[in-house]
C-alpha cells in the first residue's frame, strides 16, 4: 500500500476497507449488509415549480439561543472533522472517503465519550453539515471552486440546516402561510416575525437558521411553489418586445437607454466617518476583552444596516425593471477582476475605486436580474464584455477612439452627434441585445420559448450590423 501511495494510485477494494476500518476508524456498514447496494434516489422536484427562499427574523429565548449556539458550534466541528478525515485519508493512504463514510464516522463521534456532547444536537443537522462538505468537494473536483477550508469561529457564518425530519410546522388556520415552527431538540416554538406569508399548505423543503455578525437570528425557508410568469411586454402599437439597455456605472448605479438613471447608493461614503470612528474605537480595545467584543458588534450592526438598505434598493429596482420590460440587456462584467488590488503609487486610488464598485454591488444586481427573469418569463441578454458600447456612436455606429474614465460626453467625428457616455452605452447595449435576441428566437422551433438568459459568449460569431 505504501508503494501505491507513493505512486499516487487510488487504493480500492478490500485494502481500502481495511484502511478505513483499522487506520481511519470508520465503522463498517452494518445496516442492510446482505442487500445489494443501490444508488440513493434524489428528491424529485414537483413539475412546474421553482424553489424560493422566504427570509424571516426571529427572537429566540435565552435557552433557545444557548442551544442554537451549541448547534452552530457542533456543525462547525463536524464539518472540520469530516474535512480533516477526507483530506488525511487521501494524503496519507490514497483512500477516497465520501459522504457515506463520514456519516458512519459521525455515528462513532456521537458515541465516543469525549464527544458525547454531539448527542445534544439533532443528527439530521450534523448530517447536513457533512452534505455541505460533500458539495464543496464536488465543486472542487469539477474545477469550479478551490479546496474546502476549515471553518473558524467568528470568521465563518453561523448556520444550521434542518430538513423536513428536523422541524415541525403547524400552520395557523386564521393566518394561512404562517404558524409555529419548532426545531428538533427544542421544546418551544420559535418567535418568528412573519413579515409575509409563505404559500399556504406547503411544507418547506428545509429550514436554515442563521446568526449574522450583528447577533440577529434569521430563518430561511426553502419552498417549492408555482410562480406565474408576467404577461409579455411589447412596445406600444407593435409586436416588438420591449427592451431596455442597462449600463452599470459609478456616477449612477444604472443608466437606461432613455436617459433615466438610478442613483448610486454610496452607503459606505455616507457613513464613512461613523465607520472610521467605530474602527478606531475597536483598535483601542484590548484583544480578547469583553469591550472589544462589544465594539466589534457595533461595527457589525452598522454593516448589517447598510447591507439591508443596499439589498432593499436593488430588489425594488430589479423588480421594476423586470416588470416593465421583456428583454433586459447588460454587459458581461468581470467584477472580481475589476476589484483586483493594485500596487505601487496608484494603490490608494484603486482601493477607493474598488470600494465604490463593491458598494454598488454590481454582482448582486446581475444575480437578481438573472433569477427574476427566469421566474417571470423575461430574457436577460448578456453582451460580450469586449463589445465597444461606450465608444461606438449610437447614431451612425462608427467606432471612435478609446475614452478615458473622466470623459463623460463626446462628439462623433463622423456624424457630429454629441453623446452622453453612459446613455450612449445603454443605447448600444439595447440594440446589440435585440440583435442577439432575434438571432436566438429565429433559430428556435415554433413551440420553444426563448431562454431566460442569452450570453453572447456562448453564441456563434455573427457579424454586427
Amino acid at each position: 500500500m505504501a508503494a501505491a501511495a507513493d505512486q499516487g494510485t487510488r487504493v480500492v477494494g478490500d485494502e481500502a476497507g481495511r484502511v478505513k476500518r483499522e487506520v481511519l476508524g470508520i465503522p463498517d456498514q452494518r445496516k442492510h449488509r446482505g442487500r445489494a447496494a443501490k444508488p440513493v434516489a434524489g428528491r424529485v422536484k414537483e413539475p412546474g415549480t421553482r424553489q424560493r427562499v422566504y427570509r424571516y427574523r426571529f427572537h429566540p429565548t435565552e435557552s433557545q439561543a444557548r442551544q442554537l449556539v451549541q448547534t452552530f458550534g457542533a456543525c462547525r466541528w463536524v464539518y472540520n472533522e469530516g474535512l480533516a478525515l477526507r483530506t488525511n485519508a487521501w494524503r496519507d493512504h490514497h483512500v477516497s472517503v465520501g459522504f457515506a463514510e463520514t456519516s458512519r464516522a459521525l455515528t462513532g463521534w456521537r458515541r465516543a465519550e469525549e464527544t458525547a456532547w454531539l448527542q445534544d444536537v439533532s443528527s439530521t443537522v450534523l448530517q447536513q453539515s457533512l452534505r455541505h462538505l460533500d458539495s464543496a468537494f464536488t465543486r472542487f473536483f469539477r474545477g469550479t471552486a478551490r479546496h474546502p477550508r476549515p471553518k473558524r469561529r467568528h470568521r465563518s457564518r453561523d448556520s444550521a440546516t434542518y430538513v423536513r425530519t428536523g422541524f415541525r410546522l403547524h400552520e395557523d388556520p386564521e393566518r394561512p402561510g404562517t404558524g409555529q415552527v419548532t426545531l428538533a431538540k427544542h421544546n418551544e416554538p420559535l418567535d418568528v416575525r412573519w413579515s409575509r406569508p409563505m404559500p399556504s399548505g406547503v411544507t418547506p423543503v428545509k429550514l436554515t437558521v442563521i446568526r449574522d455578525r450583528a447577533g440577529r437570528y434569521f430563518l430561511h425557508a426553502l419552498v417549492e411553489e408555482h410562480i406565474e410568469p408576467l404577461p409579455a411586454a411589447f412596445t406600444p402599437g407593435t409586436t416588438t418586445p420591449r427592451a431596455v439597455g442597462l449600463d452599470l456605472g459609478l456616477a449612477a448605479l444604472v443608466t437606461l437607454d432613455d436617459g433615466s438613471t438610478a442613483a448610486h447608493p454610496g452607503l459606505l461614503k455616507k457613513h464613512a466617518k461613523k465607520l472610521r470612528r467605530l474602527q478606531k474605537d475597536l483598535h483601542r480595545k484590548q484583544k480578547g476583552s469583553r469591550n472589544r467584543g462589544k465594539a466589534r458588534e457595533r461595527i457589525a450592526k452598522l454593516h448589517a444596516s447598510l447591507s439591508d438598505a443596499r439589498q432593499d434598493g436593488l430588489d425594488q429596482l430589479t423588480t421594476r425593471l423586470v416588470r416593465e420590460n421583456q428583454v433586459l440587456v447588460v454587459e458581461d462584467l468581470a467584477v472580481a477582476q475589476l476589484t483586483r488590488a493594485s500596487s505601487g503609487a496608484t494603490r490608494r486610488g484603486k482601493a477607493g475605486l474598488n470600494r465604490s464598485i463593491l458598494d454598488a454591488a454590481w454582482g448582486e444586481f446581475l444575480r437578481l436580474l438573472r433569477y427574476k427573469c427566469a421566474w417571470y418569463g423575461r430574457t436577460l441578454v448578456i453582451v460580450d464584455r469586449f463589445f465597444p458600447s461606450t465608444r461606438r456612436c449610437s447614431a451612425c455606429r462608427t467606432k471612435g477612439e478609446r475614452l478615458d474614465l473622466s470623459v463623460r460626453s463626446w462628439s462623433c467625428a463622423a456624424c457630429g452627434a454629441t453623446h452622453d457616455r453612459d446613455v450612449n452605452a445603454a443605447v448600444n447595449l439595447r440594440d446589440e441585445g435585440l440583435r442577439l435576441y432575434r438571432q436566438v428566437a429565429m433559430a428556435l422551433a415554433p413551440d420553444q420559448a426563448v431562454p431566460a438568459v442569452i450570453r453572447a459568449s456562448e453564441l456563434p460569431r455573427c457579424p454586427t450590423t
